[in-house]
């Protein structure tokens, strides 16, 4: 598997770098396994919280290097990679902060006797990690696992090379042992390996349908808690009492924001009918206005695709969708030009026998759908394969919490699009995955429970 920096706006290969040998995984293994039995997992929550705040003065302080990284590497807007470096220092602060309290025993109400629950770590945790967002992926598996006292080996995209070892050199110059937090450049079949290896305790993976139904079967197979935060297909609802111009500014920010590669992001646009020309005119009007180019400049609205393979990918299932049927509104092309940039693309008249209907595109298309009522809205929204998220934009808050109840996914948003908070849980059902990151759910999947029990004393 080659590890390596391609820059997608200039389509210009930057650097490569070696796989690790198998030789080299086993001393990552040893050594990481050996810093969490030994060290790490003795370590007071003050101690490991005084590393992780460091580690967020640092990545503060290099917000700007960081942030030139993922945008040399996947193409993301500078705006947009500043403001994930920014998050990412928000989720290390919240967890050195709050971890503690989350972790802390809790005492059970017995007839006799005392009875308590007390949180242990569990161990090496292997991390399978995506390009999207090269750095708050990371933050959010290493702020609450690192605080719950395991050890992380990372398994980042091959095409953010730089961004792993940045991240990995973050927590060493925060004084983090050697072996807490380790990256490694390894093939699918050494990550099985890495999986059924017994020093490793855990396995968490963030990536596509298929991959999470891979890892999740070695993961199984080896008998290792797993958590998948896999691919979404997400519903943007719009109610015939919605603001308009709510609407359309949260649709285009939720179907356009990186390039439109991101898993919960808006992807099928289901309007009530006695809006639907107006909110689809508005929509079209706005995808025109998007100015393609420079990732690392102001100017630049719409980034590139992250390579040329998603890229084709996005314009074969284009095609497909057509050719069962779809219609084409607006875009459906590759911008000619130097970089993987697709057209802005609307897609209507996806029917259930379109293939297109069931797939995720992940990339700057949207797929619209007219319904008459609220029935049929949800109707639309649970017809899926996935259950990440969704988004219902209504001025009846009421009717709106009503209709999120019944919407089959891990999380719904009213009048604002999918978002990304420390404090907030994020994951998904059905095909999207199971387990759930940040917030409190997310530092309590890697750890052992353990019930203390106590006899009454005798007589």
């Amino acid at each position: 598997m080659a590890y390596q920096s391609h820059n997608p706006y200039t389509e210009a290969v930057l650097k490569t770098f070696e796989d690790h040998s198998d030789q080299d995984m086993d001393s990552i293994l040893r050594l990481s396994y050996r810093t969490f039995r030994d060290d790490w997992r003795f370590r007071s929550y003050a101690d490991r919280a005084t590393i992780l705040g460091r580690a967020a003065t640092l990545l503060d302080e290099r917000r700007t290097d960081f942030a030139h990284l993922a945008t040399l590497e996947m193409g993301k807007l500078r705006r947009e990679a500043e403001s994930e470096v920014d998050l990412c220092v928000r989720i290390l602060s919240y967890y050195a902060t709050n971890a503690e309290a989350m972790l802390a025993s809790k005492v059970i109400p017995v007839e006799s006797g005392q009875a308590y629950v007390e949180t242990a770590p569990i161990g090496v945790i292997f991390c399978i990690e995506p390009w999207n967002f090269p750095f708050y992926q990371l933050a959010r598996v290493a702020g609450p696992n690192l605080m719950a006292g395991n050890v992380l080996v990372v398994k980042h995209a091959p095409n953010v090379p730089q961004c792993a070892l940045a991240f990995e050199k973050l927590f060493l110059d925060a004084g983090a042992p050697a072996g807490v937090y380790a990256n490694v450049f390894i093939s699918n079949e050494q990550s099985a390996i890495a999986i059924a290896d017994r020093r490793v305790a855990g396995v968490a993976l963030t990536g596509s349908e298929r991959a999470g139904s891979a890892v999740a079967a070695e993961a199984g197979k080896a008998l290792k808690k797993s958590t998948m935060e896999l691919g979404g297909s997400d519903a943007f609802i719009v109610l015939d009492d919605a603001d308009i111009d709510l609407a359309v500014k949260l649709g285009m920010k939720g179907r356009i924001e990186n390039a439109g590669q991101v898993c919960n992001a808006a992807k099928r646009f289901i309007i009530q009918e006695s809006i639907a020309d107006s909110f689809t005119e508005r929509f079209m009007e706005e995808f025109t206005k998007l100015i393609p180019g420079d990732p690392s400049q102001d100017g630049t609205s719409l980034a590139p695709m992250c390579s040329g393979a998603a890229l084709s990918l996005a314009l074969k299932q284009i095609d497909e969708a057509v050719a069962a049927g779809a219609r084409v509104l607006i875009g459906g092309k590759r911008i000619p030009r130097s970089g993987y940039f697709l057209e802005p693309t609307l897609l209507a008249d996806v029917t259930p026998q379109n293939p297109a209907f069931y797939q995720e595109f992940f990339a700057p298309v949207a797929m619209l759908f007219r319904v008459q009522d609220e029935s049929e809205a949800i109707r639309f929204a649970n017809d899926s394969l996935y259950g990440l998220g969704g988004t219902i934009i209504s001025a009846n808050v009421g009717r709106a919490k009503r209709m999120a109840s019944l919407i089959e996914t891990g999380m719904v948003c009213i009048n604002e699009t999918g978002s990304s908070a420390p404090e907030l849980p994020f994951g998904g059902v059905k095909n999207s995955g199971f387990g759930r990151e940040l917030s409190d759910l997310g530092i309590n999947e890697f750890v052992n429970k353990k019930l203390v029990k106590v006899a009454a004393p005798a007589g």
